[in-house]
């Protein structure tokens, strides 16, 4: 990112938490937990996420069990999450696969490696991509990855922080490069909220958005 955008993302981070506040670190997933909690997540609902997770956890006394049960066990228990048929095989490949390379299922091994490595190490997982790898980074072990989920891609698309070609998985290499570190958190999750409530894909409520004078896309509709 050159300067300008470094100022507006300044600028946008300032403003989100003026109207939604700093969000609370609060305490996150364990580190596998959040492994599957995330994929589970894909396509769906947090509340939907939810169900499927808590689920398994009721069901099942460790991750240990969950790769080892009857994969159509796990699909029926994920149901609620959607996408089950998919998601179960894959909860379990990527389970077995941290086993086969740590003799054992954990993650905490990733704080103490640098962040780049970390990443890789994560994304070698079948089924786990960037933003599944900076949710872990940020969430479980409160380090400075930024997760570009669908809501801060085309947030940050319109804003004009990124390209408009630039993809969901370039955009993590862009924002991790920002010497922006301690804003990550609230921004990442203000801008989600911000998606949700007002920059919504097919009708974003732009006649009521705080971030106007900082939006490309609001620029080039006021022109019309």
């Amino acid at each position: 990112m050159d300067e300008a955008q470094r100022k507006k993302y300044d600028a946008v981070y300032a403003r989100l938490k003026s109207v939604y506040g700093e969000p609370t670190w609060r305490l996150h997933l364990p580190p596998v937990d959040e492994l599957v909690s995330t994929i589970l997540s894909q396509s769906t609902s947090d509340s939907n996420r939810d169900k499927g997770f808590y689920a398994l956890k009721e069901r099942y006394p460790t991750w240990e069990s969950v790769m080892h049960a009857p994969t159509a066990d796990i699909i029926a228990a994920i149901r609620p999450a959607g996408l089950a048929n998919q998601k179960g095989p894959r909860i379990q490949q990527a389970l077995r696969q941290v086993y086969d390379k740590q003799g054992g299922l954990n993650l905490d091994f990733l704080a103490d490696l640098p962040l780049d490595e970390a990443t890789a190490w994560l994304t070698n997982i079948n089924g786990v991509g960037p933003k599944t790898a900076a949710i872990i980074m940020l969430f479980a072990f409160g380090r400075p990855a930024f997760p570009v989920d669908t809501h801060v891609h085309r947030i940050t698309q319109r804003l004009g922080l990124i390209g408009p070609k630039v993809s969901a998985e370039r955009a993590h290499t862009l924002f991790a490069a920002l010497d922006r570190p301690q804003t990550f958190y609230a921004m990442h999750l203000n801008l989600i909220r911000h998606g949700r409530e007002v920059c919504q894909a097919r009708s974003p409520h732009c006649a009521v958005c705080p971030l106007q004078e900082n939006c490309d896309y609001f620029q080039q509709r006021e022109k019309l």
